[in-house]
């Protein structure tokens, strides 16, 4: 807090009109220990005399009357009288000097050492470690005003420091502190709360003074002016000149400060109009939470504001009025946050940290607001505040949405709760300003205890009492939640917990009235297929959070009470004046059945809310709320040990939702938006399984259910075996979360086929629950892996039924990826087959029968077929060798199948497959080969098959591919990098080895397809080397005759390559650049040693030149070095 050395303002004016002073005169003005005649110190022995009534009176008075209304009352006050009021006005309680003096709060902390390095570093801490170490020193209390001074003892980096402390107080409250150590932070310094306990625990070493006004009344004319002066002296350096101001203003007849009756005095205590708060600093509590709002990025800066909203409920828990100040102040910096504007005009939404934020902002305002006991003009304050901030354009809005993110789904829903786009987090608290605790049932249910209908004979509502007589409150269920909430958070749990009791009251007797509806009209409704919503607003992701709020009452209760309530429920009287009392702490208790707890209570109400059908919320955040507000209550659940009661209540549950129809979300009629059960059903199945297996699969089952990717059910259809049922026929909803649901749903299908594991009839029913309702090849897939893991898991035999589970879940993934793009779908082929390996071979026969239904011709011949047909398969399977036949021909079948119906992609792999079967799967597999060359395949998979063919000792099928290839192949002059050169120069090299015909029949196909010059001489060149058919397979060389340029079919090339440098020339010259000129040179010098080939070579060689020099001769400088180089 900012703390202020200077003294504040007087608060009020003191004076004694008509006061006789010399019946003063002469008494005692010197001081007495706070604890002198009548004080009562506690501890001091085991036996106490009992308090006076002058004590009990005024503490009475010190705790609710201001010392002017005092002085006002009485014309004349005894001393005793003011010193003992005064004495018992200072606050008597160290938890609120702890409230203010720290984060962390709590019995176990007052009075204690903390070991933990960030607790000693509390304000409150570090203020007891300097109590106890003895650094509090000149304590003087002087009417409500205590000083002091208090020693920093010196650290090695800091020297010593004196802080001159003072504190003002007023009816039991600290009203005003000042420190000169400096220091700024929302709550009191170490020095102010080191005084203060002083105070609290030594007060019977406090000097005590009666207020200085009543010091001064005492004094004759001669001892003020004495005072006076020796004030002066002492501190004429500082006051003089104010001294002097002063003088000079009374002794002037017409100043202001000679108008006003009396003087002001400090010490005097507070005046009626006087506010009795604790001090709060609420400039330090602005700058604080400005601060952390713009380090909104860190982490810590949350953690802080979240302490922060801690604080205020611990305020509201302790009716501290600075809670709503508190949050008041909060509230205006978080509206004036700047990226509010940002984000509104960007059209972004803000973080998820900072959204829950605002939510709690909004609880808390809905909690201030239904105080039962608050003021009408408090409330209408609030009320004004709320609408001042509900106006503003940037006010969040509930849902997390800025109104625009979802227009077309708003606009298509009906009106209601869910299609009104203006509600914003202050909304409800704006709403519940017009709640009142008036109503006579509520007040008879939340403050007796022995409220039942015994008590009203004459009243035969049966609404107000259920069949047991105890009490039922019926209202929206999270308003009346958060009026449970409410009065926990004021300090009121007795209340909160008999106003739970009867909520969770009324939800059993509507839940046990819906199941008696729905088994009434069961038939109905199913043949209808349409009823009306029953939940729009669901009570798990609430903004008000209505299970949570229930659950914790009655969890915190429970708890207590096996360890200890008295501690954890006394604090909800006054401060100071709570008497323990010998009558039970949970007369409540007798609302419980038999055998029941406050747990078990807590636990059955998380069940109902969890299993209520509600309709998904639109918006991102609104929906991931739903998805975390489910998962947190979850975890709550999962840390109560389950016992035999809460078991008979968890299948007592588990029936109920079965069986509840559109009001349970495991009923039969289910609504196509409704929010899945996943997450909630797998804690119900693992809670079961031990107990009721056959009801944990009936539920799990039922919950595997994801109607909104599926087609709505036609009405009537009573053949489908759950109804679902749309809300806004028509409309695909945006669900953000259904990635998230998906996986839920794939991890209660993997829960139960672990649980499943070696009972066929249970692994049956999941494999089809999760072929009906998984929708997701990702999800399905992960399940048949996590399958085939539990199934092999163990050293011993795998489980052959969970196995089959897993090839069938890997054949639908197959079928639902096969005509669509899926980056893992070569990874799920690999795996399928090594499931299938598993199973069997007859596992492997069936999938390549039906190889079409599940793989592409490719996948089917480079993965399957190859992998069946690989060694390491074949061992796994220990086949014998009719076995392994059979298998080799199904796996040559299906390359056969798969080349025809795909020759380009699959030909070369149904040859390598059918090669140990070279009469039949062979031949047939070439014949499909050299049918489609024709037709569709590319010259460069024709090469590639033509050099599979040589390599495996087929040089004429060889011979006949690359030919049908050459026709199919085209290069230009300038494509002398192509990748199918290398193809070209192997044609031409093969056919020249097998003799003079097949190089004269491949010769003009290259002249027809190749133009590029450089590769037509490089041919040209390597057929001159050697004679054709002359070099045999095994490279033996014949002295055979060379072929003759002169004569087909070199001739023919010979003319084709100088045609084609001629082409080349003129091609490159009509683009030229003079940075290619030497390359240009080099290119005349190739071209010129094929010219030379043919027998008038250089005849025609000299001709090309001139003609060059005569077309081009503009290009001087290129000329000039074709002059040089070739003359």
């Amino acid at each position: 807090m900012a703390e202020r050395v200077q003294q504040p303002p007087a608060k009020r004016l003191c004076c004694r009109p008509g006061y006789n002073a010399t019946c003063r005169q002469g008494q005692r003005a010197g001081g007495t220990p706070c604890g002198g005649s009548g004080a009562t110190q506690s501890g001091s022995s085991k036996t106490q005399s009992p308090e006076s009534l002058l004590d009990i009176a005024a503490r009475k008075v010190a705790e609710k009357w201001p010392f002017q209304r005092v002085e006002e009352r009485f014309e004349r006050i005894p001393e005793p009288v003011q010193r003992r009021i005064v004495y018992w006005s200072f606050p008597r309680s160290e938890r609120e000097i702890c409230m203010y003096s720290s984060f962390n709060t709590g019995g176990e902390e007052i009075g204690s050492s903390g070991e933990n390095s960030d607790e000693t570093r509390l304000p409150f801490r570090r203020g007891i470690a300097l109590l106890e170490s003895g650094c509090v020193d000149n304590v003087l209390q002087v009417g409500f005003h205590l000083s002091g001074t208090v020693r920093e003892p010196a650290t090695p980096s800091e020297p010593e420091l004196v802080c001159s402390v003072s504190v003002s107080f007023d009816r039991c409250k600290i009203t005003a502190v000042t420190c000169s150590c400096g220091n700024k932070d929302i709550f009191y310094c170490a020095h102010v709360v080191a005084l203060s306990l002083y105070r609290v625990r030594k007060p019977e070493q406090v000097k005590l003074r009666l207020p200085i006004s009543e010091t001064l009344f005492q004094m004759n004319r001669d001892q003020l002016q004495k005072f006076v002066q020796y004030l002066i002296t002492v501190h004429h350096t500082k006051v003089l000149p104010t001294a002097q101001k002063l003088a000079d203003e009374i002794l002037s007849q017409n100043s202001e400060i000679n108008q006003v009756h009396g003087a002001p005095d400090p010490t005097a205590g507070a005046s009626v109009d006087d506010e009795n708060c604790w001090h709060l600093d609420e400039e330090q509590v602005q700058e604080q939470v400005k601060l952390f709002l713009s380090q909104g990025g860190y982490h810590g800066s949350g953690k802080q504001l979240n302490l922060l909203f801690s604080k205020v409920r611990e305020m509201l828990k302790m009716r501290d009025s600075n809670g709503a100040r508190m949050l008041t102040l909060i509230t205006d910096q978080f509206m004036g946050d700047p990226r509010l504007a940002l984000w509104r005009q960007q059209g972004t939404t803000m973080t998820d940290k900072y959204r829950q934020l605002w939510d709690e902002l909004g609880a808390l305002w809905m909690c201030i607001v239904l105080n039962p006991h608050c003021k009408m003009e408090q409330k209408s304050f609030w009320l004004r505040q709320l609408r001042r901030w509900n106006s503003v354009d940037v006010c969040p809005l509930e849902d997390g949405n800025h109104g625009s993110e979802l227009t077309n789904l708003t606009n298509a829903l009906p009106q209601g709760p869910r299609g009104n786009p203006d509600r914003t987090v202050f909304t409800r608290a704006i709403e519940a300003c017009d709640l009142h605790w008036q109503d006579t049932h509520l007040q008879h249910i939340i403050t007796e205890d022995l409220y039942t209908n015994y008590c009203y004979r004459d009243n035969h509502d049966s609404s107000l009492f259920d069949s047991r007589s105890w009490p039922l409150w019926h209202e929206h269920v999270p308003t009346a939640c958060a009026r449970v909430d409410a009065l926990r958070s004021h300090g009121y749990p007795r209340e909160a917990l008999r106003l739970a009791i009867a909520i969770v009251s009324t939800l059993r007797r509507q839940q046990q009235k819906q199941l008696e509806f729905f088994r009434n009209r069961k038939k109905e409704l199913l043949h209808r297929g349409m009823t009306s919503v029953t939940n729009l607003e669901g009570w798990v992701g609430h903004p008000l959070d209505p299970i949570g709020t229930l659950f914790s009452t009655l969890m915190e209760t429970g708890r207590g009470h096996e360890e200890g309530a008295a501690a954890a429920l006394d604090f909800s009287g006054s401060v100071g004046s709570v008497k323990r009392t010998e009558r039970p702490l949970f007369p409540a208790q007798r609302f419980l059945e038999e055998g029941e707890s406050f747990v078990s209570l807590a636990v059955e109400t998380a069940l109902i809310g969890l299993g209520q059908q509600r309709a998904m919320p639109d918006g991102l955040y609104a929906q991931e709320k739903v998805c975390r507000n489910e998962e947190q209550l979850l975890a709550k659940l999962q840390e109560v040990e389950l016992d035999d009661t809460l078991v008979k209540i968890f299948c007592k549950q588990a029936v109920f939702l079965l069986e509840a129809g559109p009001y349970s979300g495991l009923g039969e009629v289910l609504y196509r938006e409704s929010v899945p059960m996943h997450t909630f059903a797998k804690y119900l199945f693992t809670s079961l399984l031990p107990h009721d297996a056959p009801l944990a699969y009936k539920v799990a089952l039922r919950a595997m259910r994801l109607p909104v990717l599926e087609s709505t059910a036609p009405s009537g259809d009573l053949s489908h075996p759950h109804h679902i049922v749309s809300v806004v026929p028509n409309r695909y909803p945006r669900w953000f979360t259904l990635s998230h649901i998906e996986s839920q749903q794939c991890e209660l299908a993997s829960t139960m086929l672990t649980a499943a594991k070696g009972d066929a009839r249970k692994l049956e029913k999941v494999l089809e629950s999760i072929q009906n309702n998984i929708h997701s090849s990702s999800h399905i897939f992960k399940l048949a892996q996590d399958a085939f893991k539990i199934a092999t898991l163990m050293d011993n035999l795998p489980d052959i039924t969970l196995l089959k589970v897993s090839l069938e879940l890997g054949l639908q993934v197959m079928r639902m990826t096969l005509s669509t793009l899926n980056w893992r779908r070569r990874e799920m082929v690999r795996w399928l087959v090594t499931c299938a390996t598993e199973v069997g071979v007859y596992a492997l026969d069936s999938i390549m029968q039906s190889w079409y239904t599940l793989f592409t011709p490719t996948e089917a011949t480079s993965i399957v077929a190859t992998t069946v047909m690989s060694n390491s398969t074949i061992l796994r399977l220990r086949l014998d060798c009719h076995q392994e036949e059979n298998l080799a021909n199904s796996a040559r079948t299906l390359a056969l199948q798969c080349a025809m119906k795909d020759p380009q992609n699959c030909a070369l792999s149904a040859l390598t497959l059918c090669e140990k079967d070279r009469l039949l799967a062979f031949e047939t597999a070439y014949q499909i080969v050299l049918d489609a060359a024709a037709t569709g395949m590319s010259y460069t998979q024709l090469f590639t098959i033509a050099r599979y063919m040589e390599h495996r000792g087929y040089p004429m099928r060889a011979y006949k591919l690359a030919t049908l290839a050459m026709a199919h192949l085209n290069l230009s002059y300038n494509q002398d990098t192509h990748p199918a050169i290398n193809d070209v120069l192997w044609a031409c090299a093969l056919s020249h080895s097998l003799g003079k015909n097949e190089l004269a029949a491949v010769i003009p196909l290259v002249v027809k397809s190749v133009k590029c010059a450089t590769v037509l001489s490089d041919i040209l060149r390597r057929c001159t080397l050697t004679t054709p058919g002359m070099v045999a397979l095994h490279s033996r060389r014949n002295s055979g005759k060379l072929m003759s340029l002169d004569k087909a079919p070199l001739r023919q090339l010979l003319d084709a390559t100088i045609g084609a440098y001629i082409n080349t020339t003129h091609s490159r010259l009509t683009h030229i650049s003079p940075r290619h000129y030497s390359e240009f040179i080099e290119f005349l010098s190739k071209a010129r040693e094929t010219f030379l080939m043919a027998h008038d070579g250089h005849i025609q060689f000299t001709q090309f030149i001139d003609n060059l020099k005569q077309i081009y001769k503009g290009k001087k400088k290129l000329m000039m070095l074709v002059r040089e180089r070739f003359g």
